[in-house]
């Protein structure tokens, strides 16, 4: 991969990840309290698993592509997603980091954004690549959560458009 193709990749998938950003806001911030340790099944994370995930991970990933290392440690995981004392925290803190580590991407050199990198082991892409392999991961997990809401007692946001509980603006 070219440099310059590296950096307008990284454009588009940092603007693709930015248009996710406040549904996911949305989404996290619908978990009541109360009730965050919902799960629908003992083999499902709970709602607040779920919420701390998307959150730290989301940073996770950006940070790994940063470094052009991606390590991960459970301990560490489980230490920043304890951090949160409610989801008003979880959304605070992602509310504050993920503009500021997407703005240090798009600041990177094409050259370390072409370079390969090994994910554990599994598959070694151009490093700008894990931006969408972490904008699908993000997705895929806010609808898990998503998914939760109504059960909860919460409402679920609109997405991608209407939801029952969030209409579109009339015109």
């Amino acid at each position: 991969m070219e440099h310059s193709q590296a950096q307008f990749l990284a454009n588009y998938l940092c603007q693709l990840w930015e248009g996710e950003f406040p549904a996911t806001c949305k989404v996290i911030g619908a978990v009541p309290d109360e009730k965050r340790g919902y799960q629908p099944d003992a083999k499902s994370r709970t709602a607040w698993q779920l919420a701390t995930h998307i959150a730290t991970a989301d940073i996770w990933f950006i940070d790994s592509i940063l470094s052009g290392s991606f390590v991960f440690d459970p301990a560490a995981a489980k230490e920043r997603e304890s951090k949160f004392a409610n989801v008003a925290d979880v959304v605070a803190f992602y509310k504050q980091e993920f503009p500021a580590a997407l703005n240090k991407v798009r600041a990177m050199a094409g050259d370390k954004l072409a370079s390969p990198v090994d994910f554990f082991g599994l598959m070694k892409m151009p490093n700008v690549t894990y931006l969408g392999f972490a904008n699908n991961h993000s997705v895929h997990h806010r609808g898990q959560l998503a998914a939760y809401l109504r059960a909860m007692g919460s409402k679920v946001p609109a997405i991608y458009g209407a939801s029952a509980d969030e209409p579109m603006p009339k015109a």
